[in-house]
């Protein structure tokens, strides 16, 4: 008899003949996670089983499972030899404090001598003659113990089920640069992107000295948040002060952001290209701000010219993006206030439904190539 940890896929169930390649990457996700600990990753009949690590990190290892995506629960558990006996007197020592109890018995091994229903009735009866004042609740028990019987002659026993991340095991479907700014939003959909098992590099504008450093700070911190969940990626810092002083200087004040995103999602798939990362990613959610319209982010796809753009937040509304902020721990950083590149030239009468003729015409005021070339060769990149 030992202390395990029970780890069950989510819907990689789903995949067919693909699904060892997904599990295959779950398991390896999963064992890095866990490389600093001592303690045994083990497959067996599609599910995973941390054995023989010290109990004192049980409930370390149980909060890093999660963090990570492609698993749909987890359980700590008493692995038992399938033998009636053994298991009526592991069920014997356990103490519920609540009032209420049931017991599941799963016989997934259809040897095991005596059937799922008349056993639970026999483990019930042990509990209810060693815990007083406590009763039986087959349909809303405030516990219940669980005995999975497998074909492996083992047997598991316990009354915890954590829920998961689901989703799909990061490194299964590509890879995406996300734009990353210091507000609520763009984390989120890193995290979302990453949720569908996309690996996430960063790439992050700003503009000293109208920007603090401690705005750069702020989204360094960000990407090492998410990295919990994302993995370890490249964050790439692009100066964007010269070409918003140009646009600033030249252009009509109204679009203002709107050239600036053009300008922004052209430097994103060059280094995306650069680097083989297959699209892009922006936290924009549809209406929120005057370059969120549909008008807007027609204009500014319209730069794009091999790179899909994801924007897995585009129908959230603001309370359900803050939510899961407050879930993955970014919101009390995005709400620092230190402002982002977007927000220090904000015209006060941006355009909301902009054009392709007119942004071309506001463009044709700039050196559009030259202004991108000097940003690429001054990106600084930081391992997150």
């Amino acid at each position: 008899m030992n202390n395990v940890i029970i780890i069950r896929y989510s819907e990689i169930f789903l995949k067919g003949k693909n699904f060892g390649f997904f599990e295959k990457k779950l398991f390896d996700n999963i064992h890095e996670k866990i490389s600093n600990f001592e303690c045994d990753l083990i497959k067996s009949n599609k599910r995973f089983f941390i054995e023989n690590y010290d109990i004192k990190n049980e409930k370390k290892l149980i909060e890093i499972l999660g963090t990570i995506f492609g698993i749909h629960s987890i359980s700590p558990a008493i692995k038992i030899e399938s033998n009636i006996e053994l298991i009526s007197n592991y069920i014997s020592t356990l103490n519920i404090k609540s009032k209420t109890f049931r017991v599941t018995v799963n016989r997934a091994d259809k040897n095991f001598p005596i059937s799922s229903i008349e056993f639970s009735k026999n483990l019930g009866a042990i509990i209810l003659d060693n815990n007083k004042n406590i009763s039986v609740d087959l349909h809303s028990p405030d516990t219940i113990v669980y005995v999975d019987i497998r074909e492996t002659k083992f047997s598991y026993i316990y009354s915890k089920v954590i829920n998961g991340l689901g989703g799909m095991p990061v490194g299964t479907s590509g890879s995406g640069l996300l734009l990353l700014s210091g507000g609520i939003d763009s984390p989120v959909a890193g995290y979302m992107m990453a949720r569908r098992g996309m690996e996430i590099n960063a790439i992050h504008f700003h503009s000293y000295p109208y920007t603090s450093e401690s705005a750069k700070q702020k989204v360094i911190k960000l990407a090492n948040i998410i990295k919990k969940f994302t993995g370890s990626f490249k964050l790439y810092v692009v100066s964007f002060t010269k070409i918003q002083e140009n646009i600033h200087k030249n252009c009509s004040s109204s679009f203002m952001i709107t050239l600036m995103r053009r300008i922004m999602f052209r430097i994103a798939e060059k280094i995306a290209k650069a680097n083989n990362l297959q699209c892009i990613i922006t936290g924009e959610n549809l209406g929120q701000v005057a370059s969120q319209t549909v008008e807007s982010m027609t204009v500014t796809n319209a730069v794009i010219e091999d790179l899909p753009v994801f924007r897995p937040l585009i129908s959230f509304d603001k309370d359900d993006i803050s939510k899961i902020a407050t879930k993955i721990g970014t919101f009390e950083t995005s709400i620092l206030p230190y402002e982002d590149c977007c927000t220090v030239f904000l015209p006060k009468h941006p355009v909301i439904k902009p054009s392709i003729d007119k942004c071309l015409k506001e463009e044709q005021k700039l050196d559009i190539m030259k202004l991108i070339d000097d940003a690429l060769k001054d990106i600084e990149i930081i391992d997150i």
